[in-house]
């Protein structure tokens, strides 16, 4: 009996604590920020943007830290999605009270979002893929290029960020040398494009997990 409760506590012991890995704990950091920047949007919009860009750069951290002390996770993957996206979500619900005007906008962008990375994120765990940036080479150009080319990535994401922040940022001031219009002008393009790269992804996801299910279905059937 002590023999097999200390062989429990050893192995107790030599278990990895993903709760505890460096990069997921600079995730709960990230999402701590991320709160403290909502809590001040409608308000201080000088704090809200400090904490809402530290959030985002430590971003680059934790996949940093990750790769160097080999403690990337599917859990760590999910929070800084999670993370992202609600930061964004947040975000544009906030500017539906700035501008009503545009509310149907903000939350078509809320929707879809939030659904084509769902989806996409479920496709990629239900096929057994290590990360949802994993991207078949044989499968869509477009979608493997923006995954692949970090390029790409991060002109897209910073150049939709940018474009909802100058928005943001408009509501309080026009900026040093009113460079928030014609940055809002310059990058609603990309956002508009990264709405239409996220229908795709969904799309591409539904269609993969329809695949899933015909091969399920047709697998049971045989037994």
């Amino acid at each position: 009996m002590s023999s097999d409760l200390e062989k429990s506590f050893r192995e107790l012991a030599n278990t990895e604590n993903v709760f505890m890995f460096v990069p997921n704990l600079i995730g709960y950091g990230r999402i701590f920020l991320a709160l403290l920047s909502f809590w001040f949007m409608p308000t201080n919009y000088v704090l809200a943007s400090w904490c809402y860009i530290l959030s985002g750069l430590l971003d680059a951290v934790d996949g940093h830290a990750a790769r160097m002390l080999g403690q990337s996770s599917k859990f760590g993957a999910m929070l800084d999605m999670l993370t992202d996206r609600c930061a964004t979500m947040c975000l544009l619900a906030t500017l539906c009270t700035f501008y009503p005007s545009f509310m149907f906008f903000f939350q078509l962008s809320m929707t879809i979002d939030i659904s084509c990375h769902w989806i996409h994120l479920h496709t990629s765990l239900l096929e057994g893929k290590t990360s949802h940036k994993f991207m078949d080479p044989t499968g869509n150009w477009f979608m493997h290029k923006y995954y692949t080319d970090r390029r790409v990535l991060f002109a897209m994401c910073a150049g939709n960020e940018l474009f909802y922040a100058s928005i943001y940022l408009l509501n309080f001031t026009s900026g040093p040398f009113y460079m928030f219009v014609p940055l809002a002008i310059v990058t609603f393009p990309v956002a508009v494009l990264k709405l239409g790269i996220a229908l795709l992804q969904g799309y591409l996801a539904a269609q993969n997990i329809a695949a899933i299910d015909t091969k399920e279905r047709a697998e049971a059937k045989k037994e």
